[in-house]
């Protein structure tokens, strides 16, 4: 027996001109919701029988958000709301709706800053027409399961409240990249650190021509003594700001671990990094940008204080 497909969830979004439905929705689409704005409620139907976005099998439960407002073709409280309810009728979608809501002292402000005219007064003042799409929408606050006020709300402030309320538990995309400074620094690090205070295995023969995952150079960094001390405070450090890139949205987050090459220190770190954050709940990706780059021997010698000569096509150190 064919199991009957599940309810698709639906969030009509709808509230005052410049009280942030359109930062909702964007914040919506960020946590992997699909939006429609301002769609014709006519189309509404025809939107629901479409196939999935492409990238979504049939069937998968991606929530819906559909932004009406006021500009919105065919717009009228009733409508919407028969609408809601012809839906909720079918029993094929959960349909809730978000009012937002914002008092109109602040929302003269917001046109007044932005310069925009409001869309229910292109020729009167903002207050005019605030007023007229606060009578056109009462029904619509009315029936609302959920409401808003953003009068005090920062755009971030309304974005925090947004995923807290329909996006669960939103987490940044974690990725934690290894490097050499030789090859030059990654441009879209969020956070970097340098590693090449600890003891180098490039100076161990036996050691140089291994790699950061191989367990010798593993060991041998990890006997520094300020390996652990160092590693703690950094694993320390990401455990308090880890979350609060996630609380604000933020949907990459991408921390950088140097050495000279990049073959052996930064690559140990951010293993060792790596295990430690899982552990903690977390879910990084581990890249490795030089592991397989050719040792630059020029470059480490000029760092221990030695001089490569060129001589023709030959080099030596002095």
């Amino acid at each position: 027996m064919i199991p009957p497909p599940t309810p698709k969830s639906i969030l009509i979004v709808t509230g005052l001109s410049g009280a942030g439905k359109s930062t909702s929705l964007r914040t919506l689409e960020d946590a992997g919701w699909e939006t429609v704005d301002n769609l014709p409620l006519t189309l509404l139907d025809r939107l629901l029988a479409a196939p999935p976005p492409q990238g979504y099998a049939a069937g998968e439960d991606r929530p819906l958000a559909i932004g009406i407002d006021s500009r919105t073709r065919g717009f009228a409280a009733d409508t919407v709301l028969s609408v809601i309810a012809s839906l909720r009728d079918q029993g094929r979608n959960q349909v809730e709706m978000l009012f937002l809501d914002c008092s109109g002292t602040v929302l003269e402000r917001r046109y007044a800053e932005t310069r925009r005219r409001h869309p229910l007064a292109p020729d009167r003042p903002a207050a005019d027409g605030i007023a007229r799409e606060r009578e056109l929408l009462e029904p619509l606050r009315r029936a609302a399961e959920h409401l808003i006020d953003s009068s005090d709300f920062t755009s971030n402030a309304l974005q925090q409240a947004i995923r807290q309320r329909f996006a669960g538990s939103f987490e940044s995309t974690l990725t934690l990249l290894s490097f050499g400074f030789a090859r030059g620094v990654p441009r879209n690090a969020d956070l970097m650190f340098d590693m090449r205070f600890l003891r180098n295995p490039y100076w161990e023969e036996d050691l140089r021509a291994l790699g950061g995952l191989d367990a010798p150079v593993r060991d041998y960094v990890m006997a520094d003594p300020l390996f652990e001390k160092a590693v703690g405070q950094i694993e320390a450090l990401l455990g308090t700001v880890l979350p609060r890139y996630s609380e604000d949205g933020k949907a990459y987050v991408t921390i950088a671990f140097g050495c000279t090459g990049g073959r052996h220190r930064s690559v140990c770190v951010t293993e060792e990094i790596g295990q430690r954050l899982r552990a903690a709940g977390f879910s990084p990706t581990i890249m490795h940008r030089n592991l397989e780059s050719v040792q630059l021997d020029a470059y480490e010698n000029r760092r221990q204080g030695k001089q490569t000569v060129i001589e023709g096509r030959g080099a030596k150190s002095t």
